[in-house]
């Protein structure tokens, strides 16, 4: 019962997650702008190098509207489609209408198109303006399988009394998942007050590159940092988790 998701937007990052113990993995291109739809040449190679379950972001732009037009969804499912037939293991996609309820319709589709993989909720949850326990029940009753919330707080872990809310509330539902700032200083807190069975983070760290020196990036590009998810964090998050889960 007890999950470790990890996002990641590169092989590297796949791989050390993996090495590190992940269960699940939650594929996305960009993550530096929250996440957006991978290339299909991603999925197909780490579906050759790893056997954990990979669960593909729906996101085809950033902007944390998440209010797609209808062009916008003839590609998110089309994308959908083919990492289906690529051997997605689940989708993670989220929403919106200009209310900042659920869009019904969008995701009713999607979840249509992805039959019978199972399709995550995303974050698109913290930034809508309903009341979360009607919303997280809407998003059951369309057939989603699991909610990533960071409990409408910036962090997990200033939304875990929400978390613990919606967890109690949703029991069988729907599988309610803490994400957003998770770390090894405060993921224990996280599930001792949320008694959450999963978690989600990216266990990242700041990517060195070794041959740095010799490349133009500061007269030729802006630099930005670059992160990767970290093998040794990832194991220390998962002793975290275990040991937890044995006091429950």
């Amino acid at each position: 019962m007890y999950k470790m998701e990890v996002c990641v937007d590169s092989v590297e990052s796949a791989i050390n997650a993996v090495n590190g113990g992940a269960h699940r993995l939650e594929l996305c291109s960009a993550l530096s702008e929250g996440g957006l739809t991978p290339s299909l040449g991603l999925l197909k190679t780490l579906k050759t190098i790893v056997s954990i379950p990979i669960f593909v972001m729906l996101r085809p732009r950033c902007g944390y509207d998440f209010q797609f037009s209808d062009l916008e969804i003839g590609v998110i499912l089309k994308d959908c489609t083919s990492f289906k037939e690529a051997g997605a293991d689940g989708f993670v996609f989220g929403a919106l209408t200009s209310s900042g309820d659920i869009d019904i319709a969008a995701c009713a589709s999607v979840i249509l198109t992805a039959q019978p993989l199972p399709v995550t909720f995303h974050r698109a949850f913290d930034v809508a303006t309903q009341n979360p326990i009607k919303m997280a029940q809407k998003i059951a009753d369309l057939g989603f399988k699991r909610l990533l919330t960071s409990g409408r707080s910036p962090v997990a872990f200033d939304g875990k009394c929400l978390i613990k809310i919606l967890i109690e509330t949703m029991k069988d539902r729907l599988i309610i998942i803490p994400g957003a700032g998770i770390q090894v200083d405060n993921l224990k807190d996280i599930l001792v007050t949320t008694l959450a069975h999963e978690f989600h983070g990216s266990a990242k760290v700041l990517k060195q590159y070794l041959n740095k020196n010799n490349l133009k990036f500061n007269s030729i590009f802006k630099e930005d940092p670059i992160y990767i998810t970290d093998c040794d964090t990832v194991k220390k998050l998962l002793n975290i988790y275990k040991n937890h889960s044995k006091l429950e």
